[in-house]
């Protein structure tokens, strides 16, 4: 399925692997969640049963019971792993936690563990 629009224009050039983000040694801030929370506007997963983009944060929070297996990863996200940031283009991009920064909002959090993952990195996390 091809990839929305507002996915590319926002989009990193290129694509990485989670668990080498992970193994990443980089400093662990807080910042406001508000600042954030523009990720929950962008169809960055898909609905039950498709295999395409079409469903963004906030639409899988207002439908928990059409949305299970999202649910089920909000509710499972564990707070105490920070979510991952890139600069790109204009915001900070999340690399992952998507699902974490979904359960701080819902716990009406005001912050959340961030670990920015600066640009000279990018080698390090390419996907094989």
């Amino acid at each position: 399925m091809p990839i929305p629009q507002i996915i590319k224009d926002i989009w990193f050039d290129f694509s990485w692997d989670v668990e080498k983000v992970w193994k990443l040694d980089e400093p662990v801030i807080t910042m406001p969640i508000e600042s954030l929370l523009w990720h929950f506007d962008i169809p960055f997963w898909e609905s039950e049963w498709t295999d395409d983009r079409n469903l963004s944060v906030w639409e899988a929070l207002a439908n928990p019971e059409k949305e299970v297996s999202h649910w089920e990863k909000i509710q499972n996200a564990d707070l105490k792993y920070p979510v991952d940031v890139m600069q790109n283009k204009w915001k900070l991009l999340l690399l992952d936690g998507l699902h974490r920064l979904a359960k701080a909002y819902l716990q009406w959090e005001k912050e959340i563990k961030v670990r920015i993952i600066p640009e000279r990195r990018i080698p390090e996390i390419l996907e094989d």
